[in-house]
């Protein structure tokens, strides 16, 4: 089988491509580098086909899905601040980057597209956990993008009878997550900000919580939903189930740097939730997807990887 995974030398992206390549799969990359790495890819960059370009070249990406049995879509701007600063430049590469991907796929006969969707669609509603039933109210021009591609991709099912599945990522975290990216999640902020001996910032009073997911189990969740039949139309959570507040976080955190964090906290900032949570029971019976690593497992690999990346006069 061929995957083509759009922007695979990301975080999500290239731990998914490590993850094919080592099943033996023909893999394609197509990246265009501006929030992914090369290096992401050193490890596999002469086992796969690699297409450096943006979404929004119509012509690199009929390319680039040429051949392809499978394509996972991950490229996209995937920064809520951004999103609320620039939401134009948001609505480009998500929803008409999307299309584009979305054309090629059909034109060049792929069997499913796999959309790295988003808990952001969910909105600020109180109610947890957070089922794919309930009615979707984003709150940033971000989560509007995410569920704009959703349905995009649903109308190409029912339309032209392109397989489309969406994963609603939650608080995806771990190796690779670039913390000096303006799209960083707040785990590699607060584990960075650690280990310099720096204040990490919260936005808020620190007891907002999320559904933090470790890249291991998202990678799972991408191949199931490639594999697994009978699941195309469908809108699935890809979380862990639980959460935990940021301030349990820091407490956590803490005990992996032997010192307190010397929190600063900030004003909340807009279009951010304050509690996210995932039902994962569509995903497990559908997919049957089970998150293998806990959030505590997945905070002390990651705190073990960000230690690794520094330099050895930094420790």
């Amino acid at each position: 089988m061929r995957y083509l995974v759009t922007g695979g030398a990301g975080f999500i992206g290239s731990n998914t491509v490590d993850e094919l390549v080592r099943r033996g799969h023909s893999v394609a990359v197509l990246d265009d580098l501006s929030s992914g790495r090369e290096q992401n890819l050193a490890s596999v960059r002469d086992k796969i086909d690699y297409f450096q370009g943006t979404i929004e070249d119509r012509a690199i990406v009929q390319r680039a899905c040429r051949g392809a049995d499978y394509v996972l879509h991950m490229a996209a701007r995937a920064s809520v601040p951004r999103s609320v600063k620039d939401p134009a430049e948001t609505n480009r590469i998500n929803v008409d980057g999307t299309l584009l991907v979305l054309l090629g796929a059909r034109d060049a006969g792929v069997r499913r597209v796999v959309f790295s969707g988003s808990s952001a669609v969910y909105g600020d509603k109180p109610a947890l956990p957070k089922r794919e039933d309930m009615p979707p109210e984003p709150i940033s021009p971000y989560g509007v993008s995410k569920l704009a591609g959703e349905i995009y991709g649903q109308v190409f099912h029912r339309v032209y009878g392109l397989e489309f599945v969406t994963l609603r990522y939650f608080n995806v975290f771990g190796p690779r997550q670039d913390p000096g990216s303006m799209y960083s999640g707040v785990l590699s902020l607060f584990i960075t900000a650690m280990q310099s001996g720096a204040s990490p910032t919260v936005y808020g009073d620190g007891e907002q919580s999320r559904d933090f997911t470790f890249i291991e189990n998202v990678v799972q969740a991408n191949l199931l939903a490639c594999e697994a039949p009978g699941v195309a139309g469908l809108v699935l959570n890809a979380g862990t189930g639980l959460s935990y507040t940021l301030n349990q976080t820091l407490r956590l955190l803490e005990k992996f740097a032997r010192r307190p964090a010397q929190v600063k906290y900030a004003e909340p900032r807009p279009g951010d939730i304050h509690d996210s949570q995932a039902d994962i029971a569509l995903a497990r019976r559908r997919l049957g997807y089970e998150p293998r690593i806990g959030f505590e497992e997945g905070l002390r690999r990651t705190w073990e990887w960000y230690c690794s990346q520094r330099p050895a006069e930094a420790l």
